[in-house]
């Protein structure tokens, strides 16, 4: 006589199971933001094997407020202004000039990763989101041109030129990262839309002397011929110069001050960060398509 043995049906557990399995660890936004930060940190670690170039950012503006404001020290009375020398005229125009400097190579270093295969690396990758190697370079690039700006600062308030209160500096911070926002995402969108560094070189040295004498960096615009003076409007440069300028110049300032007397007219300060901000989101927009063609 034969028998069937049929095993016991699995009676439910009451121990709870374990959730570890199912549920990630971290979410999809952490991730994006440690990946920015490993890419972040090691654009950094490049800069410290390699810091001539964060000493040269400095020595530059530097070597430019003392020479400039020395060479222009005997300059007619009254040409920058009631009681203003020139040394505190020339310290906006530099503290601009250098951050559009620094925001206008933010393209190279993705550029050398592009030939040197480093790039291709990092889209084979199975990251969170690719959109972490813009913003680690964007990061990189705002904390040196803000590190550049502290120097320009102490250095002209050693100078004579002076130094705005808490408030004011809070400001001068502001406009630096607004035109350095705008000038990084144009400079990485040709990173990756030109064929090798050497065209990127030659675009950053052809745009970086025409757009300083076409601004209002070195000499108002009262000193300009008209067509010139034109032309320095419509320049995101002089926005971000006479915001500077007037925040140094004058302790009770207000977003409705007026900075610069344009040939079309008057502009505020208010409306002169606003035109930041429209620059910077037209920047990202045109970038956009690229990146996403790049990156996808």
């Amino acid at each position: 006589m034969s028998t069937t043995i049929t095993p016991p049906k699995n009676e439910p557990s009451s121990a709870p199971r374990d959730q570890t399995a199912t549920t990630p660890s971290t979410s999809t936004l952490g991730d994006f933001w440690q990946e920015t930060g490993a890419l972040t940190r090691r654009l950094f670690i490049q800069l410290q094997r390699r810091p001539s170039t964060l000493i040269a950012g400095i020595i530059q503006p530097i070597m430019w407020l003392v020479l400039f404001g020395a060479l222009f020290q005997n300059a007619p009375q009254g040409l920058f202004g009631t009681d203003v020398s020139y040394g505190q005229f020339l310290g906006a125009g530099v503290i601009v000039f250098t951050a559009f400097g620094g925001a206008l190579n933010a393209g190279l270093p993705v550029m050398f990763d592009r030939e040197f295969g480093f790039l291709n690396r990092l889209l084979v990758a199975p990251l969170a989101s690719r959109f972490s190697i813009v913003m680690a370079s964007a990061i990189f690039i705002t904390t040196l041109s803000l590190i550049q700006t502290g120097a320009i600062v102490a250095m002209s308030a050693l100078l004579g030129a002076g130094l705005p209160n808490v408030l004011g500096l809070g400001l001068v911070g502001l406009i630096v990262l607004l035109l350095v926002l705008g000038v990084t995402a144009l400079s990485l969108g040709l990173s990756f839309s030109l064929p090798g560094h050497i065209e990127l070189i030659a675009v950053i040295f052809v745009t970086n002397l025409p757009l300083l004498f076409a601004s209002t960096a070195l000499v108002p615009l009262s000193f300009m011929p008209t067509w010139l003076q034109w032309v320095a409007t419509l320049n995101p440069l002089s926005y971000a110069i006479e915001p500077i300028r007037y925040v140094y110049l004058h302790s009770d300032w207000s977003l409705s001050s007026v900075v610069m007397q344009a040939p079309w007219g008057s502009v505020t300060l208010g409306a002169a960060l606003l035109l930041l901000l429209a620059f910077d989101a037209i920047a990202l927009l045109l970038i956009q398509p690229k990146l996403r063609r790049t990156l996808a």
